[in-house]
């Protein structure tokens, strides 16, 4: 999936909601668990209530990774429905990836080739060996841990350097950017990091970011939106928990469109303010 394509889906369904997919056996409806591939159940029913609102889906590998081949084979299927129903949709990942250029090459293979995903999470801590067989494939997309929300994220992310006075994750957004391009080469900043959107926006004016922690993890979508949107939109905005278990019963699918569709008027909403503004700044130019 290209950029224009991404692009393209924003402009028709007017959300830039990506819904994480993150099953977990404790939290999902327990009538599921009767049935024989739950993971899959889960994803399946949260993905035909809400595909219509939403732009992209995010399967944390993780979740499924715990339940060994079964949860790996739950995992493949998730992904061929998505695509196999649903292509428009851009399909991502959350793999956190990161290792020498051999094993990267497998990993790249397995998600792009094995699997139909149209991109991955990375983590850069290896540098340009980790991200550079992922960027061989054509309309694939590296998503690239740039600067996390998480309460630790400070150990290492935000230290300054001495002489320049870059932060660490300054250079992962530098050197992103020297490694791919807006076209193949995407960022995660975390919601709550909203006030550093404008800083990052200097270094990636035009790059895609992908951004998790709006909603439950208490990050803001009117400041992300504020300080990280584009004349492209720029924003992909995760929302996992807040969607996928905003009810427990048997009608948990339902429920998830409703916090879809409220994420979407939300959306809608700051759109047109945007709109306004710029319009303003047109008739003063004049």
């Amino acid at each position: 999936m290209n950029f224009q394509e991404i692009k393209a889906q924003i402009d028709k369904k007017e959300t830039l909601l990506c819904i994480g997919l993150d099953p977990d056996l404790e939290k999902m409806p327990q009538h599921l668990l009767m049935n024989d591939d739950p993971l899959f159940d889960f994803c399946k029913e949260i993905v035909d209530a809400t595909h219509d609102l939403a732009i992209a889906y995010k399967p944390n590998t993780a979740f499924f990774e715990v339940g060994g081949h079964k949860g790996w084979h739950s995992l493949e299927k998730v992904a061929k429905y998505i695509k196999d129903n649903y292509p428009e949709q851009f399909l991502i990942a959350d793999a956190k990836r990161g290792d020498i250029f051999n094993s990267s090459k497998m990993y790249a293979k397995t998600f792009f080739e094995t699997m139909p995903f149209d991109a991955v999470t990375l983590n850069p801590f290896l540098g340009k060996d980790v991200v550079m067989p992922f960027l061989e494939y054509k309309d694939k997309w590296s998503i690239l841990l740039g600067l996390s929300s998480n309460p630790s994220a400070y150990d290492l992310q935000l230290i300054q350097e001495i002489d320049t006075k870059d932060y660490i994750f300054e250079k992962i957004f530098k050197y992103g950017s020297w490694w791919g391009t807006e076209n193949n080469m995407m960022f995660v900043v975390g919601a709550t990091m909203a006030y550093k959107l404008q800083q990052i926006r200097h270094l990636v004016p035009n790059n895609f970011l992908l951004i998790p922690g709006v909603g439950t993890q208490g990050g803001s979508l009117e400041e992300v939106c504020r300080f990280g949107l584009t004349e492209n939109y720029g924003l992909i905005i995760n929302s996992s928990r807040e969607i996928i278990y905003a009810d427990s019963s048997e009608k948990f699918a339902e429920a998830a469109r409703e916090k879809a569709m409220e994420f979407k008027e939300k959306v809608v909403k700051i759109f047109e303010e945007n709109n306004k503004t710029k319009d303003r700044k047109r008739r003063i130019r004049r």
